[in-house]
């Protein structure tokens, strides 16, 4: 077939068009001068020139990525499901019930690896099971993002700069040590990677080769990714043969404000104040003699729990008290498969602005004396609680829009 002299033109500039459309754009000149500042640090911690250099050669920012500050643009809300969502929507219930289905199966298939872990690290095989399922969904949900990448962005643009940089020169640190291939190197959005989503700073610290084929490969080897979380949490003060936590209902005359991990009393003391063990579990004498710290997630509108250390151990993993109950309830429902004995109330989350304003008003006034981060935890609760005390208000330790207009209005 013949092209005429104007198809002829009409193609080529067609064909000039795309390639131009689809060839790789122009490195960022301020992004690459950030990456070079980061040499002197790479090279102090003994990161050769040809790692750092293979890289961030040509390297550009992923701007799809969420918790940047971008300029000219509004700061983006909060999308981390432990942040935003209420406790009823974040523990749903057909949520956990597949996941513990799933895990039960996996118990089964893993116990022999299950039972070495637990016997070399102390952990419950269903703890470390339930972050396999809560961070990957057993492996199902893969990261496709270049840690690199990600990491790099989020020490340029991020809303936590100091953090990420870190985390940036540890992910350099573990491709000079060849610990896995750049083209390999996959993670979330905020350098999690594998199947039990470790920084590279923890893989660095907790890497297991548990499956004894000679390296830690958290991104396809269960057994690898399991020890390597076990030993995660022993380095975040796990204990051996202690409980995660126990729900518990509290009394009725329940001081919600002095639910924070510096208010710690023998379990058994907390019985003896009227607290008392759902389902009737019987706590033994070994028991009742653990430290404990009294947690309401959502105030006075939902299950109570004594806390063991093992809690925050957890905790340490991923920073909410949300994330602790997924993991820690999932766990028991592996083995039991009975829910929370109290129900979920349905309460609102205010926003993270909102959230914001109320710990500025509350440190203001001295009631608060934690980060301003927009999030209802264990401190924001307790210093909600003290200031409805002090001024005569229903305890219940929960934000809502009401008692922001109440501190507003009251300065």
């Amino acid at each position: 077939m013949m092209f005429g002299p104007a198809l002829k033109y009409l193609v080529v500039a067609s064909c000039l068009l795309f390639a131009w459309s689809i060839r790789p754009a122009r490195a960022d000149p301020a992004f690459q001068a950030f990456l070079q500042s980061l040499w002197p640090q790479a090279q102090a911690l003994g990161i050769s020139h040809a790692t750092f250099d293979a890289a961030t050669r040509g390297l550009e920012p992923d701007l799809s990525l969420p918790d940047l500050v971008l300029p000219g643009r509004p700061p983006a809300p909060e999308r981390q499901a432990e942040f935003v969502q209420t406790p009823a929507d974040y523990l749903k219930e057909p949520v956990i019930a597949g996941l513990a289905a799933q895990g039960k199966k996996l118990y089964d298939q893993y116990r022999p690896t299950l039972a070495a872990i637990e016997r070399e690290f102390g952990v419950d095989p269903t703890i470390v099971l339930a972050i396999f399922g809560r961070e990957t969904d057993y492996g199902r949900a893969r990261d496709s993002r270049s840690a690199v990448r990600v990491l790099a962005t989020q020490a340029y643009l991020g809303k936590r700069k100091d953090k990420f940089r870190d985390e940036f020169l540890a992910v350099l640190k573990m491709l000079d040590e060849g610990k896995v291939r750049l083209a390999d190197m996959k993670s979330s959005w905020a350098g999690a990677m594998g199947l039990t989503q470790l920084l590279p700073s923890d893989y660095l610290k907790y890497a297991v080769d548990f499956d004894g084929d000679g390296r830690a490969d958290i991104w396809n080897s269960v057994p690898d990714a399991l020890a390597s979380a076990a030993k995660q949490l022993v380095g975040e003060g796990w204990q051996r043969g202690v409980r995660w936590a126990y729900e518990v209902h509290p009394p009725a005359d329940v001081d919600c404000s002095i639910g924070v991990p510096a208010v710690t009393r023998p379990i058994g003391e907390w019985l003896k104040r009227g607290f008392v063990p759902a389902y009737g579990r019987t706590i033994s004498a070994a028991e009742r003699a653990e430290t404990a710290s009294l947690v309401q997630p959502a105030g006075l509108y939902g299950p109570s729990f004594l806390a063991t250390p093992n809690y925050f151990a957890i905790k340490e993993y991923n920073y909410s008290d949300l994330y602790v109950l997924f993991v820690g309830h999932l766990a028991d429902r592996m083995l039991d498969p009975r829910p929370f004995e109290t129900p979920w109330g349905h309460v609102a989350q205010l926003p993270t602005a909102a959230l914001d304003r109320m710990q500025r008003i509350l440190t203001a006034r001295g009631y608060y004396h934690d980060k301003i981060d927009g999030k209802a935890g264990m401190l924001t609760r307790a210093a909600l609680g003290e200031y409805q005390k002090r001024n005569g208000l229903k305890l219940d330790c929960w934000p809502t829009a009401d008692l922001l207009a109440h501190m507003a209005a009251n300065k």
